[in-house]
């Protein structure tokens, strides 16, 4: 994939990017769990779209790894104790 964050890319490209297989991406798409758009039928996917996505599903990781670590310690999300 190219280094311009305005292109616009193809299903295989941005299953290269993420380094999966090409039907995750499309099942991803279909579910509408990745920003995704189509142009005559074909998915087509927003290069900034997608690094803001993989940011947001990092950050979601991270914060379920806090409430995990959170409930095994017996706090709450304010560091009060439960």
């Amino acid at each position: 994939m190219k280094d311009n964050p305005e292109d616009i890319c193809t299903l295989d490209e941005v299953a290269a990017y993420l380094k999966v297989g090409k039907r995750t991406v499309y099942r991803l798409a279909a579910a509408k769990k990745i920003p995704a758009f189509k142009v005559g039928g074909t998915w087509r996917f927003s290069r900034a779209d997608i690094d803001s996505w993989i940011k947001q599903q990092s950050m979601e990781g991270l914060d379920t790894g806090r409430e995990e670590d959170d409930a095994a310690t017996g706090q709450s999300n304010t560091g009060e104790r439960k």
